[in-house]
């Protein structure tokens, strides 16, 4: 999972960096402080570590900017500890708030918390996730930075089996089994038509490159 870090002080965003890599998380953190949340929508992290003091706009500003067009988990972490900071931090769409100087272990355990509550709840209620697109099993539909797509029957179709077998190649002739229940009477190139739908459908909602093609096998989702 992704985590983005929003901090200008260097060592501290550098000590975060090194301390989550460690548990597996892939860890980045903000340089430009003028454009947060353009760089939130390319990176699209999973959990968001938010200063409050920081240059041009402060954390407040930047949060109530990002619940604009994201729902992800952010944590403030600051060196203030007043308890208005911490009221008007969750007002503006916070889960969490830690003061600094933190337990780095501490803070490693926030984040486990969160996104295991957060993503696990996700999949509990039909949906699937993947690096910030949600696929709504029970809607036919897809999600991803704020906007929200319903599909076709066979785009969902489509795009089930490719998130649930992400990394893995599918072959036509199983993606032609989910659409038609037969790959006898269809050719590759209805099978082409549907994929290429599927991927206009993607690229209007921000991920041009989600599926790939793999030669002589058939497609899989862009890790």
């Amino acid at each position: 999972m992704k985590i983005l870090i929003v901090e200008d002080d260097i060592s501290i965003a550098e000590l975060l960096c090194d301390s989550l890599q460690e548990w597996g998380y892939e860890v980045d953190y903000i340089r430009d402080f003028l454009n947060i949340t353009e760089q939130i929508a390319r990176i699209v992290p999973h959990l968001l570590l938010l200063d409050v003091k920081l240059p041009f706009y402060n954390g407040f500003y930047w949060c109530k900017e990002i619940r604009n067009i994201s729902n992800m988990p952010i944590i403030f972490i600051s060196s203030n500890s007043d308890k208005m900071n911490i009221v008007m931090a969750m007002n503006m769409g916070a889960d969490d708030y830690i003061t600094k100087p933190f337990d780095i272990s501490v803070l490693v355990a926030k984040v486990q918390a969160l996104l295991r509550r957060t993503y696990t709840f996700q999949k509990q209620n039909n949906m699937i996730e993947y690096h910030g697109l949600i696929l709504l099993i029970d809607e036919n539909s897809i999600s991803y930075n704020g906007q929200k797509l319903e599909l076709t029957k066979n785009e969902f179709r489509i795009l089930e089996l490719l998130l649930k077998n992400k990394g893995c190649p599918i072959s036509k002739k199983d993606l032609m089994m989910k659409l038609w229940n037969d790959d006898c009477f269809v050719s590759d190139n209805t099978l082409f038509v549907n994929i290429a739908r599927l991927r206009k459908t993607l690229e209007n909602i921000g991920l041009p490159e989600l599926i790939v093609t793999k030669k002589g096998i058939g497609y899989m989702v862009n890790e």
